[in-house]
């Protein structure tokens, strides 16, 4: 088997490229490793659908060494081959999509990553794009926005990056314009939101545990719709929620709507944004699927 590592070499703050190659200098299965430096957005999931059709049959490993969004451009070029599996050594700011499997010292170790077994993955789909982790919008998109606009400035995320996004979606995000239908049932026919979380995995922002109930291969999307709330009841939510505890308090019920689907549809007005693990996608009308066992997904014992 190759195995491919594809670095982010802007991912972190230290240099993530030595880190690498030092670690595959001193495995016996170096001869097989090989090295990707990606350049630009994008770059990644080229790569990896390049590879897979030049070389048909081989069997390949890719392991995406970067945050969250390095691996979800990892795990867009390799859906629909065979032979493939996927990996991570995570090095981001928030690693959030390596939380449900222990976190990231279970995927720190080069000689594991090589010989991890590999088990089903799925994904989300929303038209030709694939969600490892989290689909979020409403109030959790203008943190988003403002993540990406410090990124493009610094070249990495950062937490104090997403605590600037909260104070300005507190300022201006407070309620947002969509109805959400999850298997035909329109969880809020108001057509109006604070936040809503389409979730594979648990956590979303570095430290929040938006969805508790989430596991990567059962054939479900987790959904919490939060309705428009006060500023100060927000706070009092955010502690439940930043520990996962939101789901089961009853002072919240009366403005959490939490259902798990196959298949939800969102409708909102011209010029609404959604984050797909990251990654801002503006889309008025988008229906997002759960992609069953898409993905051979190997996670170190």
């Amino acid at each position: 088997m190759k195995y491919i590592f594809i670095v982010n070499p802007f991912a972190g703050k230290r240099n993530i490229e030595t880190e690498i190659r030092s670690a595959i200098s001193a495995i016996p299965q170096k001869a097989d490793c090989e090295v990707y430096i990606t350049k630009a957005a994008g770059a990644a999931t080229a790569f990896v659908r390049d590879r897979c059709d030049s070389n048909p049959g081989e069997q390949v490993r890719f392991i995406a060494c970067g945050g969250d969004g390095t691996i979800n451009e990892v795990f867009n070029g390799a859906v629909g081959y065979e032979n493939v599996s996927v990996s991570c050594y995570p090095c981001g700011s928030g690693n959030d999509f390596v939380k449900v499997f222990g976190g990231t010292e279970r995927f720190k170790n080069i000689a594991k990553l090589l010989q991890a077994p590999v088990r089903k993955l799925d994904l989300l789909k929303v038209a030709n794009r694939y969600s490892n982790n989290v689909i979020n919008f409403g109030f959790d998109t203008t943190v988003a926005i403002t993540i990406n606009k410090e990124r493009e400035k610094t070249g990495h995320g950062n937490k104090n990056a997403y605590t600037k996004g909260v104070i300005l979606a507190l300022i201006k995000s407070m309620k947002s314009d969509c109805t959400v239908i999850a298997d035909g049932e329109t969880l809020n026919p108001d057509g109006q939101a604070l936040l809503c979380t389409l979730a594979n995995g648990q956590y979303v922002g570095g430290s929040f545990k938006c969805a508790p109930k989430a596991k990567t291969d059962d054939g479900l999307i987790e959904v919490c719709l939060v309705k428009p709330i006060s500023r100060i009841r927000f706070f009092k939510l955010l502690g439940p929620y930043t520990k996962g505890e939101h789901l089961e308090k009853e002072d919240s019920r009366d403005v959490i709507i939490y259902r798990q689907a196959k298949r939800v549809e969102v409708i909102a007005k011209p010029g609404f944004a959604y984050s797909l693990d990251g990654e801002i996608i503006y889309s008025d009308h988008f229906i997002a699927e759960i992609a069953e066992g898409a993905l051979d997904f190997a996670v170190p014992e």
